[in-house]
């Protein structure tokens, strides 16, 4: 895929609408999908289960995957070596795995235990027979995998030298917070609007009452950007520890994006992430997972009503696939202050 933005943000336009609206090109990024590492779970969905199916990223890396915990955690191929069933559907708590087609068992491992009416079956069982185990990163809880991942560690550490000082592996996993929206957009669309905050005082009104809008920040690494919102005052902030580069600042909000769909939003209640999982060209499934930290915080500050701000930038995000979908419009230009994350996302995307 050739480069076509430009790195000077001052000279660059913007994404050509063939990457909101041509199939074959949404063909083409999403099959990559399989060679980057994604968000599973965290630990602490695991407490009631012994394995959970990973639906959405089965979405994202055409992949049936299920994550198990014993002694450890592991993400396993969900498909039974025998004919192909799915293994778990939704979760499981038992100690081992067992197919509901025809009976055949694995541990949590993924290894084969025991298969009826195969004793007179040669050379059985073989390593073949083993549900497939895929590549997992466990940093402070949140569990990440892939088919063939590379990468990642910049993104790491770049989120451990921010905000690696909260205890993210005690966070509670809340799944009344759970939530799930299709939208009528291409899913680069979604990511656009999410790495901006140019937009805040036009459709977030409320938002924008809780956060500083003149001192919004943006940072660039290397495979991801970080948006920090400064609080207004009186509104919820962080208690931020002395060695932190954010030492003294009323930071209301961490807001993670890492390629290439995954956003990972800290609040002082806790953390919210954000899937954005393709389906279509012009289709795409938002899923959020809510992990509290700190129960007072919640229903405050610029995390206080996710539901609200998420609806109001689906409109948005809904209404521009329209306009990038005309024959009117090809490419647009940056801001130069504002846009800095949409032009590095572009810049990845197309590299």
């Amino acid at each position: 895929m050739s480069k076509t933005i430009d790195p000077d943000i001052r000279k660059a336009q913007a994404l050509p609408s063939s990457y909101y609206t041509d199939p074959e090109k949404f063909s083409e990024i999403k099959h990559r999908f399989r060679k980057y590492w994604h968000f599973a779970a965290h630990k602490n969905q695991l407490v009631e289960s012994s394995s959970i199916e990973l639906k959405h990223l089965e979405k994202l890396i055409d992949e049936p995957i299920m994550m198990t915990a014993d002694r450890k955690i592991r993400c396993i191929s969900n498909v039974c070596t025998h004919r192909g069933m799915l293994v778990v559907d939704g979760h499981c708590s038992k100690t081992t795995l067992r197919c509901p087609y025809h009976g055949r068992t694995f541990g949590l491992d993924g290894s084969m235990r025991a298969m009826p009416e195969f004793e007179e079956v040669e050379d059985f069982p073989t390593n073949k027979d083993d549900l497939r185990n895929f590549p997992i990163l466990d940093w402070k809880g949140l569990i990440f995998s892939g088919i063939e991942p590379s990468g990642f560690e910049s993104s790491l550490e770049e989120m451990e030298r921010r905000v690696g000082w909260m205890p993210i592996e005690t966070f509670e996993y809340d799944n009344s917070r759970n939530r799930s929206y299709d939208i009528n957009a291409n899913w680069a669309l979604y990511v656009d609007n999410y790495l901006e905050g140019f937009h805040i005082p036009f459709v977030h009104k409320d938002l924008n009452r809780a956060l500083d809008y003149d001192n919004y920040q943006t940072e660039l690494f290397d495979g991801g950007v970080l948006q920090i919102g400064i609080a207004n005052e009186g509104e919820s902030t962080f208690d931020i520890p002395e060695g932190s580069p954010d030492s003294g600042l009323d930071v209301a909000a961490y807001y993670y994006w890492l390629f290439p769909g995954l956003m990972l939003n800290f609040y002082p209640w806790g953390l919210s992430v954000n899937l954005v999982v393709p389906l279509s060209v012009d289709s795409t499934r938002i899923i959020y997972r809510g992990f509290v930290w700190d129960k007072k915080f919640l229903g405050k500050g610029a995390g206080g009503d996710l539901d609200k701000v998420e609806a109001e930038d689906q409109h948005i995000v809904e209404f521009t696939q329209r306009g990038v979908s005309s024959r009117s419009y090809e490419r647009g230009r940056y801001s130069p202050t504002k846009e800095t994350g949409v032009h590095h996302f572009h810049q990845i995307l197309t590299s």
